[in-house]
């Protein structure tokens, strides 16, 4: 009956776009593999991939970032602005390719997944990653994520500076969407916040490219999080793409810990891993936010924060791209308000001079 009813669904109209014949090949079998999603074409550069979207009227493209005669973010910005759809970035696992991507996501691009580093090993985890990333984003609604990356794209308005702090800790959850809505949240703080700790899901060799476009935004001293590296006030710390981050606390001075533990939630950084680790250095004396994304990473966390009395945040379906993360947490009653991303640094940089009553 199950699998009755998954055929009975909309079938996800998807066209790929990729100038590698294996790679269009593998997406291609990928994809039609999945009962809900159907391959409807497959185009080797922008130019093909203009026409086959006006006769084919695909409902998800999937989108190389470096391809010959237009490159994948000329093509994007033009599609965004002609026609949006949602898009999937498909992305090399190189620093070049995280910075072409990030800057996708900016432009409006709803994902991304990095191609896999061998095609003749396993394959499962990322054709369950790329078929659970298009079936979302055909979902997403296009025109809302469009004006969304606009007020990202707005001079950051930089609130006032944090006097007598109560807090002495941000823990930041996020994943689908969420690199853009980290960096519209950290933009807006003075340099005067306390340590923040973020683990955002994403793959290695774009952490650190992330962690320096939050840096280049931003007041805060942003990087990727090392062993040992001392959080304070003015600093903020990305977890590596293959490593859980952990905060520990040694004589009330808080550091970060890198874990090589194994994934939760299939995520390795995991949210619910720094959000536990949280709750261990500094209890009540913590900020927890889950912001976009899907799935159900750290909403276990952020309800051990709330019930050892720290600070906890989610973010509105309104302003998500997908209200997984955030909505699981709600679910679990595991937040103290639910507020919007353009609404949630002032509402943060608030609560940071007020102590929360255990409960």
């Amino acid at each position: 009956m199950e699998n009755t009813a998954q055929s009975n669904q909309k079938q996800i109209r998807t066209l790929i776009v990729d100038d590698s014949e294996v790679m269009r090949n593998l997406l291609s079998a990928t994809l039609d593999g999945h009962p809900n999603i159907t391959v409807v074409g497959a185009a080797n550069d922008p130019m093909e991939a203009r026409t086959m979207i006006k006769e084919l009227r695909p409902d998800v493209l999937t989108l190389d970032v470096e391809m010959p005669k237009m490159d994948g973010l000329s093509f994007l910005r033009n599609l965004m602005r002609l026609r949006p759809m949602p898009v999937v970035m498909v992305s090399s696992l190189t620093t070049k390719g995280a910075t072409i991507t990030l800057d996708a996501m900016a432009i409006g691009a709803v994902d991304f997944i990095a191609k896999p580093l061998a095609l003749n090993g396993s394959l499962e985890s990322f054709a369950r990653e790329l078929n659970e990333k298009v079936t979302i984003a055909a979902r997403i609604d296009v025109s809302g994520r469009t004006r969304a990356s606009a007020e990202v794209a707005k001079p950051a308005e930089r609130l006032p500076a944090v006097i007598n702090a109560q807090k002495s800790l941000i823990a930041i959850g996020g994943s689908t969407g969420g690199t853009e809505a980290i960096k519209l949240v950290l933009s807006r703080w003075p340099e005067s916040m306390p340590g923040i700790v973020i683990t955002q899901h994403i793959p290695p060799k774009f952490s650190k490219p992330f962690a320096e476009r939050l840096d280049g935004c931003s007041a805060l001293k942003v990087a990727e999080a090392e062993d040992g590296a001392p959080i304070g006030p003015g600093r903020a710390y990305v977890a590596p793409g293959d490593k859980h981050l952990e905060v520990a606390n040694k004589n009330g001075r808080l550091f970060c810990r890198l874990s090589d533990a194994a994934p939760e939630h299939y995520q390795k950084p995991s949210v619910d891993v720094l959000f536990r680790s949280v709750v261990r250095a500094v209890g009540e004396k913590a900020v927890g936010v889950v912001l976009t994304g899907m799935g159900r990473d750290g909403g276990d966390g952020l309800m051990a924060m709330h019930e050892a009395g720290a600070s906890t945040y989610a973010q509105d379906e309104a302003s998500s791209v997908v209200w997984g993360m955030p909505g699981h947490a709600v679910h679990l009653g595991a937040v103290d308000a639910v507020v919007s991303l353009n609404s949630m640094s002032k509402h943060i940089l608030s609560a940071l001079t007020k102590s929360k009553r255990r409960r």
